[in-house]
């Protein structure tokens, strides 16, 4: 008898938002670089910002000490421990001086990426209008396309320190916005938070009556400067979102641990979404959280500054190898660099880079039309790492 079965083909289709985006670059881009990496090319990846440094020593000790117990494993409520939200309320006194109730003003989240998702389910229907910032995260895109929302660009430049032209907002913003996505530090653009900026994207949401959603977790990365959040801006919480997150603040992406700070009653809003979707976060990662936001002022600088301020140095070095231009006063843990005109666009030397000089870097493109002439490089990498790339580059581009 015959038990091989036959290979069939189903009229099965995918559902039709899967149309309206594509795999996420890195997905697809990683699996080239896998398929170098089996042919012996040893890719030196600068491309994507996942911190390679460990958390501090205290928070892996709770991490640990609390997973050994007896009844720690069971499902946790979906709003978090109380110690975990007392000790991100602790995080925001601390570092920005904003006040926060921690049992009804901040939400953990198992990532802002999942906490995308949860504010757009929470506040935009299909067809309401989404405003998305040119370049910006690709998630905020999306999201609101696999949700039906209808994406409204607006401009991030060079020449206004990639902040946002509220001119050009009171143009194009009408009844059918009911989000606005905001990132400072800016990724990738490193543009530092400036808090007139804050101040006008209050008054902007207050006038519009529209949401705005300000992604923060990057106020820490080689940022010498004072902290900002939008929530010192007085009445940010009455209609703005913050996010912000452990994973690189506090070298933890692979927990899985972040939050959303805003009124009590966008709180139930969102939390109606989230609890219908997780069942919370284990509880030792929450209680190893809580530890972990009590690190030591020297803790941040120098897992913060120092480290990533030395890799910095050799990212510029790459960059003016390549001939292109930057900003020196950019924060966060990437570089961003505009391309010579030499090249059409920023893929053409990226995969320059790539296959003559085996080193993988991000081409601008990918976080909008205003990104195509622009690369960045991560600085999630071994200073050896950096001096190989270096040398790498140099044989190539200085021959």
């Amino acid at each position: 008898m015959n038990t091989k079965m036959e290979n069939k083909v189903f009229n099965i289709k995918p559902a039709d938002r899967l149309s309206n985006v594509s795999e996420y670059y890195f997905s697809r881009k990683l699996k080239e670089v896998a398929r170098m990496n089996a042919e012996g090319k040893d890719i030196i990846s600068l491309a994507i910002g996942s911190p390679d440094m460990p958390p501090s020593e205290s928070t892996i000790d709770v991490l640990c000490n609390e997973a050994r117990k007896v009844d720690t494993h069971g499902y946790q409520p979906t709003v978090g421990t109380p110690e975990l939200r007392q000790a991100m309320a602790g995080f925001y006194k601390r570092w920005y001086g904003v006040e926060l109730n921690p049992a009804t003003e901040i939400q953990p989240l198992i990532g802002s990426k999942e906490g995308i998702l949860h504010v757009t389910l929470s506040f935009v229907n299909p067809g309401d209008k989404v405003l998305v910032p040119n370049p910006g995260y690709p998630t905020y895109t999306a999201m609101s396309r696999l949700l039906g929302a209808e994406i409204v660009n607006y401009d991030l430049k060079e020449e206004i320190e990639w902040q946002p032209n509220f001119e050009e907002l009171e143009n194009i913003v009408d009844d059918k916005v009911k989000l606005m996505w905001t990132n400072y530090p800016n990724m990738p653009t490193g543009a530092n938070a400036q808090r007139k900026t804050y101040e006008r994207l209050v008054d902007f949401a207050h006038k519009h009556n529209i949401v705005i959603v300000n992604d923060n977790p990057y106020s820490f990365i080689l940022n010498r400067e004072e902290r900002l959040s939008l929530m010192q801006v007085p009445g940010a919480k009455d209609c703005c979102i913050e996010f912000n997150s452990m994973s690189k603040s506090h070298n933890m992406p692979g927990w899985r641990i972040g939050m959303l700070v805003t009124n009590a009653e966008f709180i139930r809003w969102i939390l109606k979404v989230k609890s219908n979707v997780d069942s919370g976060t284990f509880r030792p990662l929450q209680l190893a959280a809580a530890e972990a936001y009590k690190n030591s002022d020297e803790w941040h600088q120098q897992a913060n500054i120092e480290t990533y301020a030395r890799r910095r140095q050799m990212a510029e070095e790459i960059m003016t190898t390549l001939g292109c231009s930057f900003d020196p006063n950019q924060v966060g843990m990437f570089l961003w660099g505009r391309i010579p005109n030499a090249y059409e666009n920023a893929e053409q030397l990226t995969e320059k880079v790539l296959h003559e000089a085996r080193v993988f870097i991000t081409p601008g493109f990918i976080f909008g039309s205003n990104g195509e002439r622009y690369i960045r490089i991560s600085l999630c990498a071994k200073e050896e790492q950096f001096k190989k790339a270096l040398q790498r580059i140099n044989e190539i581009f200085n021959t």
